[in-house]
């Protein structure tokens, strides 16, 4: 019998590379991330030359950090190379005077609603298992100021890729809601790891953010609700946690 294949098309088409870098660069360096920051390689290099509480702070730090650069510095270079006709406002990252009112209401809205979900989810036991991600036994000033940089880089990278660099020329390639539904797509399977109930949780929130994100022009709206969540999370996981406690002084 001849071997036979259908005929495939495989010429580039004027918006393809619009579609596909971003689609691509999100993919790989979630995955990039994911993995660096899951690696026992990388964890061990910092519990092998510091006391714990010091691995476990500067171990947690480096995973925001290298959040920050691989998955908000690179495909963001990446896509202003190859996609020229783009410029960091197109991606989002910008203010608009138009928008600013709408962007503060959200804001506010938003941070209204879920930061009192954060709080009273943040303080359940499944919860405490995980968070506060740093698990020093005793937090000092440094450490909290150090959380709280560390959420907000590696959350401005996180929305910056998902709300900015995989949203805005994906609307343009192929329309708003086929763009919002590969980005939901995306969003949620990155919260696969996490369980069911944060999986199920980022379509509705991933199609609000995506949303508001069109309507106002920037990611602010995304980012700043993110960080919201995050803190709240964090700070109340510390507050309740029995076995970390915060310790303004060193002794």
């Amino acid at each position: 019998m001849k071997y036979q294949t259908l005929d495939i098309d495989l010429s580039w088409q004027v918006n393809d590379l619009t579609s596909f870098l971003p689609i691509i660069l999100s993919l790989v360096f979630f995955v990039v991330y994911w993995f660096a920051a899951q690696s026992s390689i990388v964890k061990n290099r910092f519990y092998a030359v510091h006391d714990f509480d010091t691995a476990s702070r500067k171990h947690i730090f480096f995973t925001k950090y290298f959040g920050f650069i691989s998955m908000g510095v690179l495909p963001s270079v990446i896509c202003l190379i190859f996609l020229p006709k783009y410029n960091l406002a197109d991606y989002g990252l910008t203010f608009i005077p138009k928008t600013t009112f709408f962007s503060l209401v959200w804001t506010l809205g938003l941070s209204v609603l879920v930061i009192p979900l954060a709080y009273f989810s943040a303080k359940k036991p499944k919860n405490l298992v995980n968070y506060p991600q740093i698990r020093s036994k005793v937090w000092t000033k440094k450490t909290v100021f150090i959380t709280a940089l560390g959420w907000a880089l590696y959350l401005f990278a996180y929305e910056f890729l998902f709300r900015g660099t995989l949203l805005f020329p994906l609307v343009d390639a192929i329309g708003v809601w086929p763009a919002i539904a590969v980005n939901i797509a995306l969003y949620s399977a990155t919260h696969i790891p996490k369980g069911l109930d944060e999986t199920i949780g980022a379509i509705p929130l991933g199609l609000v953010l995506c949303l508001l994100t069109l309507a106002s022009g920037t990611i602010w709206i995304a980012f700043l609700v993110h960080v919201a969540m995050a803190w709240t999370n964090c700070f109340t996981a510390l507050r309740f946690h029995p076995d970390i406690h915060y310790q303004p002084k060193q002794k």
